[in-house]
């Protein structure tokens, strides 16, 4: 699924389940040794995923230790993302000579859980989600929405090194074309002389998760 949604320099490798293969470096195995078996499979079978993307990349596989907001810590010349939820996991990497930054999600397509939606969303985002679940009750359009949002974080991180909230971030979802954006609500920064406004991003909803993409092409 994560493939459909990013450009040929990515390189995007994703696993519905947790194959035998996955095992961790010993820096790795340190960092998660006292971790529940959920967070381990997640974190095993992720970095699996992220190791053999590498690997597309004609890149070695490598420890990738979590950052202080536990993002993975790429080789440098690296730039790239980890997903993970119940029943899929999915990594996407890239030269930063090619692409500026990737952000990935994936979610089940089922509703949020009662409260989630308002913490998250602001007034106009509510509105349209209200209008988007009354045209077509199949997506779970909250869902989406909170995807939609993580990945913008996970695209933002990396280029500023500074936290985005929930309500930093407008989000408008195109139902039809498959497409996203999102328009920053903070300050903006300016990386690499050019002022960051916002992002443009892809979704898809299949075999029952819904899937978020943002990849920024080098500059």
């Amino acid at each position: 699924m994560i493939e459909d949604l990013l450009p040929e320099p990515v390189a995007a490798v994703e696993s519905f389940g947790d194959p035998a293969e996955a095992v961790l470096f010993p820096e790795e195995e340190e960092h998660i040794a006292r971790s529940v078996d959920k967070r381990r499979r997640e974190f095993t079978t992720g970095r699996h995923c992220a190791r053999v993307a590498l690997g597309r990349l004609g890149l070695p596989p490598v420890p990738l230790l979590p950052g202080p907001k536990r993002e993975p810590l790429w080789p440098a010349g690296v730039v790239g993302s980890i997903t993970h939820c119940a029943g899929y996991r999915a990594a996407a990497v890239a030269r930063a000579s090619e692409v500026w930054t990737v952000g990935i999600d994936a979610e089940p397509d089922e509703p949020t859980p009662d409260g989630v939606l308002e913490a998250i969303a602001l007034p106009g985002e509510l509105a349209r989600t209200a209008e988007l679940r009354a045209a077509d009750g199949k997506t779970s359009w909250d869902r989406l929405l909170f995807s939609a949002k993580e990945t913008v974080y996970k695209a933002w991180f990396p280029l500023t090194r500074s936290w985005l909230g929930f309500e930093d971030a407008e989000v408008t979802i195109d139902p039809d074309g498959g497409t996203f954006s999102a328009r920053i609500l903070v300050e903006v920064p300016v990386v690499d002389g050019i002022p960051l406004t916002g992002f443009t991003g892809r979704w898809l909803a299949r075999d029952g998760f819904v899937v978020t993409a943002i990849a920024v092409p080098a500059r």
